[in-house]
C-alpha cells in the first residue's frame, strides 16, 4: 500500500459564522445537528469542498451501520442512504451543518468483498491522503459493529488518523445485540485494544435502533465543529 508523505497538519483557520448561522448560536449540539442538510458529493477527495472551517468524517466498514447513525444523529430518516448492494457506492457525502463552514462528511464504506481489488487499492490511497493531509477535518466518528470490532482496515483507518494527529471517536454500533454485561464487555476490551496504539481516541456504545448513545455522540461532534459555544481543542483522549 503506498504511502503518503505525512504533511504537519496546522489547525484551520477560524471564521466568522454569517448571521444565518448565528441565530442558531443557542442551540445544543444535538439541536444544531439537527439543521443538517446536504451540501454535495464528490467522486474523489480532488473536488471536495474548500479545505476551510471544520468538518466531521464518519468511517466504517460496510454495513457497520453508519448511515442508520446520521440519521439518528440528526434526527433525519433519510439524509444518508446506504447503497442496496454495499461498498459499490464510492461518492463522498458532504453535508453542512447550519453553514458551509462546518461539515459532516460520509466516507464511502469499507471491506466489502465484491469490490473489485484495483478500486479498493485506489480508494485506501484517497482514504489514506485525505486523512494525514485534509486541514479542516477536525476528528473522525469510526464506526465499528460491536460484534465484530476492530477488523483489519478499521485498525488501518486508526493508523492513518494517527499519521494525520486527528482525534478518533469510536462508536461500537449495533449495542442492542447485546445485554448491558456484555455490551459493556466489549466496551472495555475494545478500549484496551485502542490504547496499544498510542493515539486519543474516545469510544463509546451505539444503538441506532434504540437511539442509545446520541447525545454523547453529539457532544463530541459539537466540540470538534465548534458549535458548542466554546473554542475548546480537538484533541480530547480518554
Amino acid at each position: 500500500m503506498a504511502n503518503v508523505p505525512k504533511t504537519k497538519k496546522t489547525k484551520a483557520p477560524q471564521y466568522v459564522a454569517p448571521e444565518s448561522a448565528a441565530d442558531l448560536s443557542h442551540l445544543s449540539p444535538r439541536k444544531r445537528l439537527e439543521q443538517t442538510e446536504f451540501l454535495m458529493s464528490a467522486p474523489t477527495f480532488k473536488l471536495c469542498p474548500a479545505d476551510t472551517g471544520y468538518e466531521v468524517a464518519f468511517a466504517g466498514r460496510s454495513n457497520a451501520g453508519k448511515s442508520s447513525a446520521i440519521n439518528v444523529l440528526t434526527n433525519q430518516r433519510q439524509l444518508a442512504r446506504s447503497s442496496k448492494t454495499p461498498g459499490r457506492t464510492q461518492m463522498i457525502n458532504f453535508f453542512s451543518i447550519g453553514n458551509e463552514e462546518a461539515r459532516l462528511v460520509d466516507l464511502p464504506g469499507y471491506g466489502y468483498a465484491a469490490v473489485p481489488e484495483k478500486m479498493k487499492l485506489v480508494w485506501q490511497k484517497e482514504l489514506e491522503e485525505y486523512l494525514v493531509s485534509r486541514e479542516s477535518l477536525a476528528g473522525l466518528v469510526l464506526l465499528m459493529d460491536s460484534r465484530h470490532p476492530l477488523k483489519f482496515f478499521d485498525e488501518q483507518m486508526l493508523l492513518w488518523a494517527k499519521d494525520g494527529e486527528l482525534p478518533v471517536h469510536v462508536l461500537l454500533t449495533k449495542a442492542d445485540k447485546f445485554k448491558y454485561g456484555p455490551a459493556k464487555n466489549i466496551l472495555l476490551q475494545t478500549k484496551r485494544e485502542l490504547e496499544k496504539l498510542d493515539l486519543p481516541f474516545t469510544i463509546q456504545l451505539f444503538s441506532s435502533l434504540k437511539k442509545e448513545g446520541v447525545d454523547e455522540l453529539a457532544e463530541v461532534m459539537g466540540r470538534w465543529l465548534r458549535i458548542d459555544g466554546q473554542a475548546t481543542d480537538s484533541s480530547t483522549s480518554e
